[in-house]
């Protein structure tokens, strides 16, 4: 269950009560996300989000955040929105930790998105984008390409562990990307984690987008890569190109790409399968027995990344240069 701080009840009425949401009525923890500690929250006023920050995110960047979340939800992106207390602040302290309220979302996450939940998601991940451009806060990507070998670095010695030569493997991929990866591409707020359970659904409708804590200012296209390797392989790994069409048809009818960003996509969707195989190499080889979440395979991205390796062109995931650009 991810949650790592306790609360208890006198702590939780006492915070509450700086809130005009009533008196709680029911609390619990909430088993996904592996960052925080997260807690449903019922009062009198309805339902909430009761977040704790973990060591794991620093409090500096945490007006970032919440102010992302509070501009986004302003321009009509249906994602959780921040609740201010009586003295208009919405980020406190809880159990030693900062915490803050957000609203409720209806809605479910889908375990295995078809072609229509991934145009949907393709359609809000460009609105999103749009609603961010006039957002006056900024937030470096602490996860790009000038992070990741350091993040290497700390699992090099141990990477063979999990795959035969994966520590060579993922060496020359970090040359590569390191000469070739791109500056002049379109740039703005992403959410940079959009993975299923951070998108909810009522029926075939995009009910919302949760988990802001890893959004930063990088290229819009990397963003879509990183969805494209969320959403469009299957259970066995293998690729989707009717979903990943999906998806990217979905976005640039609402914000087309780029010759430029046409041409990257190839390689962004590397750089965003190696983030993610780093980061999870990270934790599989130093997460102990004992721990409350259970680390994720690596091997997922090895295989994605692979993939992502043999491809050409942003031909080779079912869109031409006419599909997506005008």
């Amino acid at each position: 269950m991810a949650v790592y701080t306790d609360v208890s009840d006198e702590e939780l009425a006492a915070f509450v009560a700086l809130y005009d949401i009533g008196a709680v009525l029911a609390f619990k923890g909430i088993a996904e996300g592996v960052e925080n500690s997260n807690f449903l929250l019922h009062t009198e006023a309805g339902h909430y989000i009761l977040t704790l920050y973990e060591k794991r995110v620093n409090p500096d960047e945490l007006p970032y955040f919440i102010g992302l979340m509070e501009h986004l939800a302003g321009a009509g992106i249906s994602c959780p929105t921040p609740i201010a207390n009586r003295q208009g602040e919405t980020l406190g302290t809880l159990a030693g930790r900062p915490a803050a309220i957000v609203t409720f979302l209806e809605g479910m996450s889908i375990c295995r998105p078809k072609p229509d939940h991934c145009h949907a998601l393709g359609v809000a991940l460009a609105e999103l984008h749009r609603a961010g451009a006039d957002f006056t806060m900024h937030r470096k990507n602490s996860l790009t390409v000038d992070n990741w070998r350091p993040l290497f670095d700390l699992s090099r010695a141990r990477a063979d562990e999990v795959c035969a030569g994966l520590a060579t493997e993922i060496e020359r991929e970090l040359v590569l990307l390191e000469e070739n990866w791109p500056s002049d591409l379109p740039v703005g707020e992403i959410h940079a984690d959009l993975f299923t359970d951070n998108v909810f659904f009522l029926g075939k409708e995009l009910s919302g987008i949760i988990d802001f804590y890893f959004a930063c200012t990088d290229f819009f296209a990397y963003d879509v890569a990183t969805c494209m390797n969320a959403w469009c392989f299957e259970a066995d790994e293998s690729f989707n190109v009717t979903k990943a069409r999906a998806l990217l048809k979905g976005y640039t009818s609402v914000r087309p790409f780029t010759d430029a960003e046409y041409d990257a996509l190839p390689l962004l969707a590397r750089g965003s399968a190696l983030r993610f195989l780093l980061t999870r190499l990270h934790d599989w080889l130093t997460v102990p027995d004992n721990a409350l979440v259970t680390p994720k395979d690596p091997m997922e991205y090895v295989k994605k990344l692979r993939f992502h390796c043999g491809v050409e062109c942003a031909r080779d995931y079912g869109l031409t240069t006419r599909d997506m650009t005008r």
